[in-house]
């Protein structure tokens, strides 16, 4: 017969597993900040800006680009049905580790044009493909890193946001982007756990399902800002 005890341990650990899976804990933790809102690329599909706009969001990011050539395929699209609606509007760069800063830089730049009157330009950097298993030296990402952000700095006059997720962080950014703002991914819990102060966004879920797109991906991104909107306001480029 099992030992109880062991019973128990094993039904601790399932339910900590689905909770977990299900994002249940970090929703549930999300449900005490205000202003919220989602992130979207051409994975969503074609979107019906008023409808998704009337789910109870505040501001939304889009993908532009990534690394040196690639201009998400539903970017101008999605800006301009996004900029009809009353949400703040963002754009963010999908950060390539075999592409130079400069160039990555330029691309955002020309894709992405005047930022006036939205939320701050977004780098949002993390393991993608391969990358998982052979990661790119420390000392020569941060250094690439630095330097897209400091031209964007330079073209915008304003810090740029770094997205990033929380294994990424503290492997290689921890203590090497302070001073810009943090918006981080942590579907299980709170960064408040242990970055209190620290970030600006949180995306807390990547299973949530809204109305207003039709993309072959049924699921969108969720985010929360620390602050109320007269606080968001500060992260808007103004002239």
């Amino acid at each position: 017969m099992i030992p109880v005890v062991v019973v128990c341990l094993i039904l601790v650990v399932f339910t900590t597993y689905i909770i977990a899976k299900n994002n249940y804990l970090a929703c549930k933790l999300a449900e005490s900040y205000d202003v919220r809102g989602v992130d979207v690329s051409h994975y969503q599909g074609d979107i019906d800006w008023e409808t998704l706009a009337g789910e109870d969001i505040d501001f939304v990011f889009i993908k532009a680009t990534e690394g040196s050539g690639y201009v998400d395929t539903v970017f101008y699209e999605n800006w301009e049905g996004a900029d009809a609606t009353d949400l703040k509007i963002g754009a963010y760069h999908f950060f390539s580790f075999d592409s130079s800063a400069e160039t990555q830089a330029q691309l955002y730049i020309e894709t992405v044009g005047d930022l006036s009157g939205n939320l701050i330009p977004v780098v949002d950097i993390e393991f993608y493909g391969d990358k998982f298993s052979n990661p790119p030296e420390e000392k020569e990402l941060v250094a690439e890193l630095k330097t897209m952000l400091a031209l964007l700095e330079e073209e915008y006059g304003v810090k740029p946001m770094v997205y990033t997720t929380y294994t990424f962080y503290y492997k290689y950014l921890d203590g090497e982007i302070n001073g810009y703002p943090l918006w981080i991914r942590n579907v299980y819990f709170s960064p408040n756990l242990d970055m209190r102060g620290e970030w600006t966004f949180w995306q807390y879920t990547d299973q949530a399902v809204l109305d207003g797109y039709s993309g072959a991906e049924e699921h969108i991104d969720m985010n929360v800002f620390y602050g109320s909107l007269d606080v968001l306001d500060e992260y808007v480029i103004w002239e």
